[in-house]
């Protein structure tokens, strides 16, 4: 065995943890043959011990039916008082669930297992409120009888003679982590019944004529002796995972075969019990054929598999036409070990050629255990029914292509040869059981078979056959015909099962196509909106959550949700469960939810609202269920990939700080530097200090001051532009004023150089952020200044397009200077946040935010940043590209 298997085996049996509220709780179920046993008693005594260790617990629901014993253990415990509602005029009283997890005790007892909730209430069943219970981390003690076990109830049947109603999975006793058998002899518990410590005198009396016999209690004793013997088969399984040993029992899997017949359910039940003693996973297995099945078969059917989802099996669809060989490939695929089917109905044919699915099973299961459970007892007694029921018109197509076929072989009678004439029958027959179904085949062929004896075989219009070789050609034919009639009828049906394969099929590729080219999660979830839009059976919705918590419609029907609605889909997101209709959880509500998971949690909410208002069938919640699993993993896919970015961001921010602080630390201090010394000298020398030195420091300083507060500000405009913090106040204004404005402000800057400027006298105008734009050309005269030699040329030049106002026209700012250039390989690095910084000084001065700063803000506008070759062929030209809009009419063009 792994070490993984011996640490789970470990970590299952570890004591819970007294303060991690995180975890999961754990069970302990006090289990009894029948009521009166004392399990409530048991579970009270158990309780009173931990309340004397200290242990914080309250009583959620204790029912001690009068028992002044009982009810004397309850007094002395902490309760949560219940939750009382009116139902039909009736006043009822439940576990108050809400009140529990509200301010979690460590401990819950709740009593009944197997009760049925009021109607109203969150969920149908007890044993699902203990479920939250334990999803909260709160352990419970419960009890329950043997006879309310779900895999038990058929034998409770057949020992009591009385249906129980309310059963518990057995998987819920399974995920026990203790199980407490209370047992009391049965003449004991009859005494006490007539004693009246069960139920009053009349009740006592009544419950031992119909239910507490002694032959009944004995047998529901054994049941209890057994399951709690399974468990302790199980607990010796989970000691011999902690050694890193294999329990000795044979592994494998069990499959159930089941039909749409009586016995489905009772060969669940029986084939859970028989996989928990084993120790076997197991599934339900359906091998459809492609036959039309009645209401009542497709309701025994869907019964069996929510059944087998109930206690804890998988439940598993195939199509084929053939069960048997179904059945075994199945099995071998699967690696079962086991194949449990129920015994067919001995109808003519089987009894006479074997042909019944557990003798097929037989002949050709090689290396498989094969058990048929035989209840025929259970059986109405055998009627005719239809396999494939037909309508009445699929008959009177058959009464009908006979009648034609029947004119049409009178016509070419005197032509063709009489063993030819039964051909265009046989064509009749073929044309009907392709158009329906084995019935109308059937009696086309017989329909047949009386036209040909009584037109064609002579004596003619007689059924009377005088030569004997006739005899046999009729048989033949009526042979022929009716096998002819039969294979085309399954190949129909295997032609019907194989499209509706298909359009299943084709919905999933359909899907994970569109899924595959959606990038995010909008685009995922409106694919999926469109998937389900062609259903026209039922409304689809798909649900998100705000950043406030609020749900809302991302895809599909949007329609307004009641407050059960409301409450159904949160119990769903929050426990990853279904709820809502057709379910055991809040299904008051027309709406049935089915979360998207992804490894951390529910990522959207599926809504399905029948537009018949029934619960969904089990082949349909398949499909969606189905269709599901593509759509949450791209919605986890579109999550990692936000995730992604995010972390990207995250990474790029954090080197953004640290190449920001190397840049304070070098290119801000510098300035501050210079205005310090000069500052420290005029403080110092003061009047020794001649006029124009003084007026030179000052200079220098007030020089330096506008440095810091071009390096200031372009820290706080990147930083504004990185955050969406940078708004655009567009108006109209002519380039020219942008030019002359940064020329102005750059005075000082510019006065070593020889500045050129090229400027049209006809522009059209900008609908820009003036200060904005102005700031980026100013950062690009900066760049070149600082990189241009003393005496150099700088030009500016403003370009337009010869149809500048056409469709995607657009102004262009070209700045050239004699610098040292801009190598190729190079050029689109220059726009990177703090290039310089990354490289060391570049011939100037900088924080290198200057160009990244001035490709933000033309961004922003919808325009870009180019790099070319300078003056004379020597240094750069960075040219900004702006786009031109339609120009407003001005009031002199009127």
């Amino acid at each position: 065995m792994s070490d993984a298997g011996r640490a789970d085996a470990f970590l299952a049996d570890l004591p819970p943890d007294q303060d991690n509220r995180g975890g999961r709780g754990r069970l302990k179920v006090f289990l009894g043959a029948a009521p009166g046993v004392g399990k409530t008693y048991a579970m009270l005594l158990a309780a009173q011990a931990q309340l004397r260790q200290g242990v914080d617990l309250r009583a959620g629901v204790v029912e001690t039916h009068g028992r002044a014993e009982t009810e004397a253990l309850l007094a002395g415990l902490p309760q949560q008082p219940p939750m009382r509602s009116l139902y039909r005029g009736i006043k009822l009283a439940e576990m108050d669930l809400d009140g529990l997890l509200a301010k979690p005790p460590k401990l819950a007892l709740v009593d009944e297992l197997a009760h049925t909730n009021a109607p109203g209430s969150r969920h149908a069943k007890r044993w699902q409120d203990i479920q939250e219970l334990l999803a909260a981390g709160i352990d419970v003690y419960t009890t329950v009888n043997v006879q309310h076990i779900e895999s038990l109830n058929d034998q409770v049947r057949d020992i009591t003679s009385v249906q129980v109603r309310e059963t518990v999975p057995d998987w819920v006793l399974q995920e026990a982590y203790e199980l407490v058998l209370i047992d009391l002899p049965p003449r004991e518990l009859l005494e006490r019944l007539r004693e009246g410590k069960v139920y009053v005198p009349e009740q006592a009396r009544a419950a031992i004529d119909a239910f507490f016999s002694q032959t009944n209690l004995t047998a529901l004793r054994e049941l209890a002796m057994q399951t709690a013997a399974a468990r302790v088969d199980a607990d010796l399984n989970q000691r011999y995972r902690q050694l890193g040993q294999e329990a000795p029992t044979v592994r494998g899997r069990l499959l159930v075969a089941v039909d749409g017949d009586e016995q489905a359910e009772r060969l669940v039940r029986h084939a859970c019990r028989v996989a928990e003693r084993r120790h076997l996973p197991w599934s339900l297995v359906h091998v459809d054929t492609g036959g039309v099945r009645n209401e009542v078969a497709r309701t025994h059917l869907q019964a069996a598999q929510r059944l087998a989802e109930r206690l804890g099996g998988e439940v598993v669809s195939l199509r084929a036409g053939e069960v048997a060989k179904t059945l075994i490939q199945h099995a071998y695929e699967r690696q079962a070990s086991l194949v449990l089917v129920g015994r067919s109905r001995q109808r003519l044919r089987r009894r006479l050629f074997g042909l019944g699915v557990a003798e097929r099973l037989l002949r050709h299961a090689e290396g498989l255990e094969v058990s048929v459970l035989d209840t025929e007892a259970d059986r109405v007694p055998a009627t005719f029914r239809p396999r494939y029921p037909a309508r009445v018109g699929d008959y009177a197509l058959a009464f009908f292509a006979t009648l034609l076929a029947t004119a049409l072989a009178w016509g070419v009678s005197h032509v063709l040869e009489l063993p030819n004439i039964s051909l265009v029958f046989l064509a009749a027959v073929l044309l009907v059981a392709v158009r329906t179904s084995s019935g109308p085949a059937l009696a086309s062929a017989v329909l047949s078979f009386l036209a040909y004896d009584f037109l064609f075989i002579p004596p003619i219009f007689s059924f009377t056959i005088h030569r004997h070789e006739d005899v046999l050609t009729l048989l033949f034919f009526l042979l022929m015909a009716a096998l002819t009639g039969n294979l085309a009828a399954r190949q129909r049906r295997q032609l019907d099962a194989l499209r509706e394969t298909q359009s299943e099929t084709g919905a999933l590729l359909d899907l994970s196509r569109k899924l595959t080219a959606a990038t995010d999660r909008q685009a995922v979830l409106t694919a999926a909106g469109q998937q389900f839009a062609g259903w026209s059976d039922m409304d689809v919705c798909l649900l998100g959550r705000s950043d406030d918590g609020a749900w809302k419609v991302e895809a599909g029907v949007s329609r307004q949700l009641s407050d059960a609605e409301r409450v159904a889909a949160e119990w769903a997101w929050q426990h990853d469960q279904p709820a809502g209709l057709g379910t055991d959880t809040l299904p008051s509500g027309r709406w049935w939810w089915w979360p998207l998971s992804g490894e951390d949690g529910p990522l959207a909410l599926l809504g399905v609202s029948p537009k018949s208002e029934q619960p969904l069938p089990a082949a349909r919640r398949r499909l969606l269920a189905a269709l599901g699993q593509p759509l949450a993993q791209a919605l986890a896919r579109a999550q990692l990939a936000e995730d992604l970015e995010a972390a990207r961001l995250h990474g790029e921010t954090e080197q953004l700080r640290s190449a920001l602080l190397a840049s304070v630390s070098h290119d801000l201090r510098t300035p501050l530097t210079s205005m310090r010394g000069a500052i420290d000298s005029l403080l110092t020398l003061d009047d020794q200090i001649g006029p124009q030195d003084r007026r030179e420091l000052l200079e220098s300083t007030r020089d330096e001051a506008e440095r810091l507060d071009r390096y200031i500000q372009n820290l706080l405009d990147m930083t504004r532009l990185g955050h969406g913090g940078l708004k655009l106040a567009r108006d109209w204004v002519a380039p020219v004023d942008i030019v002359a404005s940064a020329l102005q402000r750059l005075r000082p800057l510019l006065t070593p150089l020889a500045v050129e400027t090229e400027v049209p006298a006809e522009l059209p105008l900008l609908y820009v952020h003036p200060a904005l734009i102005e700031q980026a050309l100013i950062n690009v005269l900066e760049n070149a200044a600082r990189f241009s030699p003393a005496g150099g040329r700088l030009r500016i030049a403003v370009e337009t397009d010869g149809e500048a106002l056409q469709e995607g026209g657009e102004l262009r700012i070209v700045v050239s200077d004699q610098g040292p250039g801009i190598p190729e390989a190079e050029r689109e690095k220059i726009f990177d946040m703090f290039y310089t910084a990354a490289r060391g000084d570049r011939g100037g001065q900088g924080t290198g935010l200057g160009l990244a700063i001035c490709q933000g803000m033309l961004g922003a506008h919808g325009g870009r940043v180019t790099v070319g070759e300078g003056l004379d062929g020597r240094g750069a030209s960075l040219t900004l590209h702006l786009p031109l809009h339609p120009q407003p009419v001005l009031e002199d063009d009127l």
